[in-house]
């Protein structure tokens, strides 16, 4: 179910989107395909890449403190790996970088497990600075959207249920004995253990300035690929950041964004004032792009990793 739901959600999102379309229409998205600049959407994939390097070499930064110094090509296709993974079955390229690093270069699964769940939460720290930031800066156009979007009785009731669920939620926490509530207070102490074992670790700059680089790479290879279509080319600083960062939150609802990301980000850039078939000709390519290359760079790293650790593996 954990597979088929989030595959369900994205096939419907794509048939969702292309019958509300006109024959002209999908005639013009077509084109925009068609017409691309794909010389952008290239550089774009390379930035990406380089952002996974980054990641690979950042891991270091949290595996030296537990007494281990892994090659950064062995990191590199330990993360290549977990992505293509994600793309089959959620969430499950942690367990496979785990794993990969455990075979490869002998550090105990728990042990690296560990240090990307930490690393995780960083990403999520910083993800969440994002969103305030895109928040702040076109707060002015959301609140326009939702007051004319939602009726004032409709949106009295989703500000009443924000407000319980905020009341609600912490006193669940607290006193509930659910299972659920296990995996919930697990999960906020792993919160609590990852931030606090990046504050021991002994090269905190470099890791944060890693963490920046990687963060800006991404931002930068959505900016990127935005001129790849003449309809995206001078879009404002804002609308990129909050696209981005609505962009970036489908990947925990379908298989690495299937489905959900062209759909949100054509969503996000229409109420910006993007043509609608601009807007998911272009979340479908950013989207193809990406994948291709997590295809490729994945299926190549499980091609050479055994080949590359030919020696280790005969010890």
């Amino acid at each position: 179910m954990q597979i088929a739901i989030p595959l369900g959600l994205g096939f419907f999102l794509i048939w969702y989107i292309y019958q509300s379309f006109t024959a002209q229409q999908l005639a013009e998205t077509k084109k925009y395909f068609a017409n691309a600049n794909y010389g952008f959407v290239l550089l774009s994939v390379v930035f990406s890449v380089l952002s996974h390097l980054s990641r690979s070499y950042r891991w270091n930064f949290m595996l030296e403190p537990l007494g281990y110094k892994t090659k950064l090509a062995n990191n590199f296709m330990a993360v290549s790996v977990a992505y293509l993974m994600n793309i089959f079955i959620p969430k499950s390229g942690e367990v496979s970088r785990g794993i990969i690093l455990d075979k490869y270069e002998g550090v105990p699964f728990q042990k690296g497990f560990g240090t990307i769940i930490s690393e995780r939460v960083v990403d999520l720290l910083f993800l969440l600075f994002f969103t305030a930031l895109a928040l702040v800066i076109k707060f002015d156009v959301l609140y326009d959207y939702v007051i004319e979007s939602i009726p004032p009785s409709l949106l009295y009731i989703i500000i009443f249920g924000i407000v319980l669920m905020g009341v609600s939620i912490p006193l669940y926490i607290k006193f509930s004995k659910s299972n659920i509530n296990k995996k919930i207070k697990s999960f906020v102490i792993g919160l609590k253990e990852g931030v606090f074992s990046i504050l021991k670790m002994k090269k905190k700059g470099a890791f944060l300035f890693h963490t920046f680089i990687i963060w800006g790479l991404y931002l930068l290879s959505f900016y990127t690929a935005l001129h790849a279509l003449p309809g995206t080319t001078n879009i404002p600083f804002g609308t990129i950041i909050i696209t981005f960062v609505v962009g970036s939150f489908t990947f925990a609802f379908t298989n690495s964004g299937f489905g959900t990301y062209p759909a949100a980000v054509a969503g996000i850039l229409t109420v910006f004032g993007v043509a609608k078939t601009v807007g998911v000709a272009f979340g479908w390519i950013v989207w193809i792009s990406n994948i291709s290359s997590i295809v490729f760079f994945g299926v190549l790293s499980l091609v050479i990793l055994p080949i590359y650790n030919r020696k280790r593996l005969k010890l």
